[in-house]
């Protein structure tokens, strides 16, 4: 059975992808702060700043490293930097979740897979540089999976509305921003299959339509709380701003490609608890 080391699997993407794999796979992870790993064996320990991977990819010895990782840019960097050294001389992939944001300096249209990356932000500059370090690789060691923003119930995301509703507070949205969107439990599915299939190269993994960043919110908020919400207004240019990723070349099979209003239907309880 095949290897696979998740790290960062502890956060919530990277552990929505181990229970996904999991029962499939040889499946590893790292954690770093999250408590409730110390006893479980497919679980190591993983600092950044401290190092120690070597030991963890010599135990483990993965056939698909998947990077997930959160932390200080510098030390990712590093980390990456070290990985990608790895891979060029043994038998193993790595699969890097990156983020819509290597786009975010684009206004008036969304972006495809081989479109010219381009960022205005320090976290859109920062995961161009390591797809630029990965495709270097020969291109069957590498798949780069570009995220929109991702929901789930137990995302940071969804539970900083929830609990700005809880407090009557005031929820910020972008009305000028596009988007697309995607749930943990959708992308899990995705990346299970570009797994299964050893699909290869860039990938795009949102919905396949476009919502303003307000509109979605609203949305949430109407869904899962049956209130209008209260929301601060931003506007961080005068035109429309496209931070959205859709697929041209690479798409997936259209029963794992989701709509926005897939994603809002995961994001629907029948019951919030006051």
């Amino acid at each position: 059975m095949k290897s696979i080391l998740i790290l960062g699997g502890s956060g919530f993407i990277g552990n929505c992808l181990y229970k996904e794999l999991a029962p499939y796979y040889n499946t590893f992870a790292t954690y770093n702060t999250a408590k409730g790993y110390k006893k479980n064996h497919h679980f190591f320990y993983f600092n950044l700043e401290e190092g120690g991977l070597e030991t963890i990819l010599k135990e483990v010895k993965p056939k698909l490293i998947i990077s997930s990782l959160r932390g200080e840019f510098n030390a990712q960097l590093e980390t990456h930097d070290f990985l990608i050294k790895l891979i060029k001389k043994s038998d193993c992939r790595i699969l890097f979740l990156s983020s819509s944001n290597v786009f975010d300096s684009f206004e008036h249209y969304p972006s495809y897979e081989y479109d010219k990356t381009f960022s205005e932000s320090i976290f859109g500059r920062f995961k161009i540089k390591i797809e630029n370090q990965l495709m270097r690789l020969t291109p069957s060691k590498y798949i780069i999976a570009r995220l929109p923003m991702i929901f789930g119930l137990n995302a940071p995301r969804t539970i900083e509305i929830d609990q700005a509703i809880k407090y009557n507070k005031a929820i910020e949205v972008f009305p000028n921003s596009i988007i697309n969107v995607n749930s943990d439990i959708r992308l899990s599915q995705q990346i299970h299959y570009l797994i299964n299939h050893k699909k290869t190269g860039l990938f795009h993994l949102g919905s396949t339509d476009l919502i303003s960043h307000f509109d979605f919110i609203k949305n949430i908020v109407e869904r899962r709380h049956h209130t209008p919400g209260i929301f601060k207004h931003i506007f961080s240019s005068n035109t429309i701003r496209y931070i959205a990723t859709l697929p041209k070349e690479n798409r997936l099979p259209s029963h794992i490609l989701p709509s926005y209003l897939d994603v809002l239907d995961d994001l629907s309880l029948k019951q919030i608890k006051k």
